[in-house]
């Protein structure tokens, strides 16, 4: 009998789950009410304190209310990184402006804050690092970069709950807003949902704002109001951008079990290093000292020591019931980015040679320590 497919990702729902958002359903209480108030102080406690959140439906939600929320416009620029999803990019031309694409390290896969110094321009209007799988950027050199411009920085950290860097957690930084994403393959999720951090009392009122329809009252404040409150006023063309009791609910829980998990994640990243050192692959990069790297992704690559193509390799890992991914065809491949910015290839040697290389290999905290055991022994079927 064949195996069971063993899925690139899973969530990690419990009974606590299930129960918190059957309460949310009886409540008569749905869209943004109390839980997703809950959810977001609930946040800021975990990372430590002294911040504001909004909790919003996608981290692509965030990532445009924080760059609608500096001023953001055309003719202004967007640093950030070539190795990322497309989302990080996309919220700039919501808004008139332009990526600027700059390369990675061919290490970390982070981007690299010499190639952040060299693309800055008067145009410059922002930076927005990604912390690439989980493993925090350089922060220290790009704030740095970003102060000595004048220009804000704006984490996506999608990947990057819980992380730290310097031994300070993602979110605490000096940076103007970060953006954490709780999408169903993350280390804790709400199904689509995020939030958005930030110590900026004003940028914090001002994505609230709009995040419902630019309507300076939420909706659970009027509809809930023991006196009459209907009265409210638009203030600026909104989004719809708000966060579900439902899905806070989910969140409240899943943070809850945040640490079990990324612990459970961490330990599966460690069985894939003792596993997989022996072969022809580039392992990931570790956090350095005592940081904490969230492993929400373990891509490897493949090394120059073997002939074996990045293709061919994932073909035979699904033959086997295995599923993987790539993360990711860099932006400047994609025709939409490339047609538009005439982005050449040569210009992003390290994050190209990374992507033909690349391959994601399964890792959530449902996996047990047998199933990276069985994804190592058919990686060295493989590639024997």
């Amino acid at each position: 009998m064949a195996e069971k497919v063993l899925q690139f990702a899973q969530p990690d729902i419990t009974a606590a789950e299930i129960n918190a958002v059957m309460e949310v359903m009886q409540s008569g209480w749905l869209t943004t009410g109390p839980k997703a108030a809950q959810f977001e102080s609930d946040l800021v406690a975990y990372l430590g304190g002294r911040l504001h959140a909004v909790a919003v439906n996608s981290a692509t939600a965030g990532l445009h209310l924080a760059l609608e929320g500096i001023g953001l416009g055309p003719g202004d620029e967007v640093i950030t990184t070539t190795l990322t999803f497309t989302a990080t990019a996309e919220v700039v031309r919501y808004l008139g402006a332009d990526p600027v694409f700059v390369d990675v390290d061919a290490h970390t896969l982070n981007m690299r804050p010499d190639c952040v110094a060299a693309a800055m321009s008067p145009r410059t209007k922002a930076i927005i690092p990604v912390h690439f799988a989980g493993l925090a950027c350089d922060m220290d050199d790009i704030l740095e970069i970003a102060s000595r411009g004048g220009v804000a920085v704006l984490e996506d950290a999608a990947h990057a709950l819980p992380a730290s860097y310097r031994e300070t957690p993602v979110g605490q930084f000096a940076s103007r807003a970060t953006v954490f994403s709780f999408y169903a393959n993350k280390t804790m999720t709400t199904g689509e949902g995020g939030m958005v951090i930030t110590r900026d009392a004003e940028l914090a009122t001002r994505m609230r704002t709009m995040r419902l329809h630019g309507i300076n009252r939420d909706a659970f404040d009027r509809f809930t109001s023991t006196s009459p409150a209907w009265f409210y006023e638009v203030v600026a063309p909104g989004f719809k951008y708000n966060l579900t009791d439902i899905a806070a609910a989910i969140g409240i829980e899943q943070l809850k079990r945040l640490d079990g998990m990324a612990a459970q994640r961490n330990a599966l990243a460690e069985r894939y290093f003792e596993k997989l050192e022996s072969l022809p692959l580039i392992l990931p990069a570790r956090p350095r000292g005592q940081d904490q790297h969230a492993w929400h992704l373990f891509v490897v690559r493949l090394s120059d020591h073997t002939e074996h193509g990045r293709d061919d390799v994932i073909r035979e890992l699904s033959a086997r019931g295995i599923g993987t991914s790539v993360h990711y065809t860099p932006l400047h491949r994609h025709p939409y980015w490339r047609e538009r910015y005439g982005l050449q290839a040569e210009s992003f040697p390290e994050a190209e040679r990374a992507y033909l290389r690349m391959i994601t290999l399964p890792l959530y905290s449902r996996m047990t320590e047998a199933d990276v055991d069985r994804v190592a022994a058919a990686l060295r079927e493989v590639l024997a």
